[in-house]
């Protein structure tokens, strides 16, 4: 287990779930991952739910606003990359080509963040810590653990990211896939698919992983939960098994257990 305290800049630092069904996605994923729901209100009839593993933050849920409904945005997971200045990154991000959705605002006093979306057409959050760094555990089951870009034109996309973060995005040595790795500093993060083995009919969005001990048992058991499995359970020579599932309300996640080194 991995308690942090801190994020480097560039690092995917937070995991919320947008979601039409709060109360149904508190079960599932406690159910799945152990996580302890703790509520918060945030007006009338709303709470933003933190998901606790070993007392620590591990993500959080909030139900999907009227107007995200109105635009006919489904249930989703959100990634947060964690920046030193989000007024700064986000002038970075319309700079490189990239869409701000949502201008820079404070979060009452745990941060300042903003919404965006990469010239491809992936959206994202950037955060600014003031009280709240983000998740506060790894490397337990339960936990994040790596994240996919799913574009078409891994070009335009590995180039505003680099632009923007300064991430190196490259492929593995002797790995002749076509599958690119996102490094931030000296840390391996995530990667990028080459697009032929991408769902042609889903937009670009990233994809989260979480990690668990066995990827056919958690795959079998969000399965009795109601979920529905797109893909896996899988075996990738060398590196681990994993699935991509979406949760009863249809948010789309991945499973990973890591090859025995």
């Amino acid at each position: 287990m991995a308690h942090i305290d801190k994020y480097t800049p560039g690092s995917f630092c937070w995991f919320e779930l947008a979601t039409s069904d709060q109360n149904a996605a508190k079960s599932f994923y406690g159910t799945l991952f152990g996580w302890t729901p703790d509520d918060m209100p945030m007006g009338p009839g709303e709470f933003y739910t933190m998901f606790k593993l070993e007392g620590r933050d591990a993500g959080a849920a909030y139900t999907l606003r009227p107007d995200m409904k109105a635009q006919g945005i489904p249930p989703h997971w959100d990634i947060y990359m964690s920046v030193a200045s989000a007024d700064d990154t986000a002038a970075k991000i319309a700079q490189a080509g990239g869409k701000v959705i949502a201008p820079p605002f404070d979060v009452f006093d745990v941060g300042r963040m903003a919404v965006a979306m990469d010239p491809t057409g992936a959206a994202f959050c950037i955060w600014q810590e003031k009280r709240h760094y983000g998740a506060g555990i790894s490397g337990v089951p339960g936990t994040f653990c790596w994240a996919d870009l799913s574009t078409k034109d891994v070009a335009a996309a590995a180039k505003f990211y680099s632009d923007v973060f300064g991430w190196q995005i490259a492929p593995g040595e002797h790995d002749n896939s076509g599958y690119l790795h996102i490094k931030n500093g000296e840390n391996f993060i995530g990667g990028v698919p080459p697009a032929e083995h991408q769902n042609p009919n889903a937009p670009p969005h990233w994809m989260l992983y979480f990690y668990v001990t066995s990827v056919a048992d958690s795959t079998a058991k969000a399965k009795e939960l109601g979920a529905n499995v797109y893909m896996g359970p899988v075996t990738i020579d060398k590196v681990g098994d994993m699935s991509v599932i979406a949760d009863p309300q249809g948010a789309a996640f991945a499973l990973f257990t890591p090859a025995p080194k």
